[in-house]
């Protein structure tokens, strides 16, 4: 596989934060709190749980680094630690909330709800993106957007490359129909 002067620098980047360069790791951080933050929304559909994900995958990935010994692996690497703590958040806002509904039962039931929206190239794309399942979207943005390879969005996704190729086909199909509908 051929490597990109941008995937080269992340690979420098990793290599000297791994040596304890701060510089090196500060740099590396800005170049990928984006895109593991933006991962951690596609998962999450919150920004707010997003962004508590996404720190807790920084403070993952600092205490881990030095263990990581293929450079070229810290994007899958990275997005599977935020994957999983992505899946953690999730656990304990639903175990809150089930808390919550059982100490309130005897009162006013809550009926909140959030929602949010991606920015694509196109508003149809965007809906389209929205409309899929968090697992399928994640698929999506990390082979398509992130241009990842199957093994390494399993990788990321903590799941087998056969559940990343079913997953994408279901969103390709989705995605499709949604955006033909549109036409």
């Amino acid at each position: 596989m051929i490597r990109t002067r941008a995937q080269a620098f992340d690979d420098y980047l990793v290599a000297a934060a791994r040596t304890g360069d701060r510089k090196a790791f500060g740099l590396l951080a800005r170049r990928w709190q984006g895109r593991l933050l933006a991962h951690a929304w596609r998962l999450t559909g919150d920004v707010d749980l997003a962004r508590e994900a996404a720190q807790d995958g920084w403070i993952e990935i600092v205490r881990g680094l030095g263990r990581l010994r293929d450079d070229q692996a810290f994007p899958a690497w990275a997005y599977q630690i935020v994957s999983r703590r992505c899946t953690r958040r999730i656990g304990q806002r639903q175990r809150g909330r089930a808390l919550v509904a059982a100490v309130t039962v005897e009162t006013v039931p809550d009926s909140g709800k959030s929602d949010g929206s991606d920015t694509v190239a196109t508003p149809a794309l965007a809906r389209a993106l929205a409309a899929l399942p968090p697992e399928q979207r994640a698929a999506v943005a990390l082979f398509h957007l992130e241009d990842m390879s199957i093994a390494e969005t399993a990788i990321a996704l903590n799941v087998p490359a056969g559940t990343v190729k079913t997953r994408l086909m279901h969103a390709r199909r989705k995605l499709r129909a949604a955006l033909e509908g549109d036409l």
